[in-house]
């Protein structure tokens, strides 16, 4: 793999870029602060302002690191704040793949940034970094965020029975993936 790190990218209407202390507010007050946004994810409601300000003094500290894959999705007309962020969760050299994973502030849901992102995420690393495979997973209690990578090209590849963990506990996660052989149609 070519790593690039988090490189700002563009798509129709999202700015995709590294996140920065002074996003805490819009990150707090966006997504998360509210518990339907993270219910089927791993980290907590965060409980104040004060605690986004450090989790992201800890992302943009990793921003040194060429192989740290986080953006914040923050659309064109949106006085870059971000709404959601996507990020690589889970990464093996050794195979060329990358993991991602993603959340969105509900008043952003059903307008498409999510799928629009992910779309470039995937021309990305495989366009850019060189892998050759992309994977992403949800709760199966979670149908919607498998329609998101079903509208990105992605392939589901079975269900993980009580395999992880979330804020509804143990969990069934459905596997999603999509080769650099498919997106490159050979």
């Amino acid at each position: 793999m070519t790593h690039k790190g988090t490189i700002q990218l563009e798509t129709p209407r999202l700015i995709l870029r590294r996140f920065t202390q002074e996003d805490a507010q819009a990150m707090y007050t966006n997504w998360a602060s509210d518990p339907e946004v993270v219910k089927h994810l791993t980290w907590p409601v965060h409980a104040s302002v004060d605690a986004t300000r450090e989790l992201l003094r800890s992302w943009v500290a990793q921003y040194e690191n060429e192989n740290y894959y986080h953006w914040a999705m923050v659309p064109k007309d949106n006085n870059n704040a971000p709404v959601g962020g996507i990020s690589v969760v889970r990464q093996k050299d050794a195979v060329k793949m990358v993991e991602i994973g993603y959340c969105l502030g509900t008043k952003w849901w059903g307008k498409g940034y999510t799928p629009e992102a992910l779309k470039r995420l995937i021309a990305f690393f495989f366009e850019e970094v060189k892998v050759l495979r992309i994977a992403a997973e949800h709760d199966t209690r979670n149908p919607a965020s498998g329609k998101v990578m079903e509208k990105c090209g992605m392939t589901h590849e079975g269900i993980l029975r009580q395999a992880d963990s979330n804020n509804q506990g143990i969990c069934d996660n459905a596997v999603w993936s999509i080769l650099a052989g498919e997106y490159y149609g050979s």
